[in-house]
């Protein structure tokens, strides 16, 4: 009991209690805010984040860093856009995830065995994926001209859209990957102290490698679920998105210095910084100040995850 006790980190809680907290202020504060149609479009908002902030907490435990998941999403929609109106909606969204995971591999092989910098791996990949959508559409909207291929992004059963079941079946898939599998330990491993890892027998170039592909096939899901909601690929869609993926991500806890994390934690930091942006409007906020309190939290995140590292490896010392 008291070895369980000890390993119990303020990381693994403190977004627990932020969205409690956050939830009940404005369940309290707006009558609207819980009911059911609310939240469902609550969980609907944060699918496309969520599924990218899913991936993108695999390759941050790992010890890596994806800038180009907005790009991806952007690319992905569009490839898959053309591939529809070609070859009907089951090789267009086959298509899609391929172009999410062969940049990905791209990503990997470049920080991995390359040795560049995911960092700037990534951001060099974005700018030349942004740049290869813009080549491709000519800055136009490419229609999709398949009615049908509208039901993933527009259908759902029960009141609940398929991009919300989507959601949870990524979220469910990588929790398992990350908490129930070999792969798992190695993700952990290959961030935490990836020399040691190496000395274990862990191919830790494979590993980072492996979650790259995975993040850029959850870009390519969300991307395509984008197109069939809008019908139709774009080149300047999911600028930032990086952005936002990444700052739930280190909201719910994980480490952006990696060996860290957990998916149901990044889970809590997508939907706590949906539940701000929800209700900043049902309150009538101006967003200025929204933006001012979701980077204020992001800071507050990263910096007492930084100073609790700091302070364990002072007691390890000790």
């Amino acid at each position: 009991m008291r070895s369980r006790l000890k390993r119990v980190s303020p990381l693994d809680y403190g977004i627990v209690i932020s969205f409690v907290a956050v939830f009940v202020t404005l369940a309290i504060a707006s009558p609207v805010f819980a009911t059911p149609q609310n939240l469902l479009n609550l969980l609907e908002q944060s699918a496309v984040v969520g599924i990218i902030a899913v991936g993108g907490t695999l390759v941050i435990i790992a010890g890596g860093f994806d800038l180009s998941v907005g790009a991806i999403f952007a690319l992905s929609g569009i490839v898959t856009a053309f591939a529809v109106n070609t070859f009907g909606a089951l090789v267009g969204v086959l298509c899609g995830l391929a172009v999410g995971a062969l940049i990905g591999l791209v990503n990997g092989l470049m920080s991995t065995v390359g040795g560049i910098n995911p960092f700037i791996t990534t951001l060099a990949t974005s700018i030349i994926v942004r740049g290869v959508c813009l080549a491709v559409t000519g800055g136009f909207l490419i229609a999709i001209q398949d009615p049908g291929f509208s039901v993933l992004g527009r259908g759902g059963i029960g009141g609940v859209k398929f991009s919300v079941i989507v959601f949870a079946i990524v979220v469910i898939a990588g929790a398992i990957l990350l908490s129930r599998t070999v792969f798992g330990r190695q993700v952990y491993a290959a961030g935490g102290n990836p020399e040691a890892a190496r000395l274990a027998g862990v191919n830790v170039a494979r590993v980072r490698t492996v979650t790259f592909i995975i993040s850029g096939v959850c870009a390519a899901i969300a991307g395509i679920i984008i197109a069939s909601r809008s019908g139709n690929g774009q080149a300047n869609i999911g600028i930032g998105l990086e952005f936002s993926a990444i700052a739930a991500i280190a909201v719910g806890g994980t480490s952006i210095f990696g060996g860290e994390g957990a998916i149901w934690r990044t889970v809590l930091g997508v939907l706590l910084i949906a539940l701000i942006g929800n209700g900043f409007t049902l309150l009538a906020v101006p967003p200025t100040f929204q933006q001012v309190f979701e980077g204020t939290i992001i800071l507050i995140a990263v910096g007492f995850d930084l100073w609790f590292r700091r302070r364990r490896r002072g007691g390890q010392r000790a």
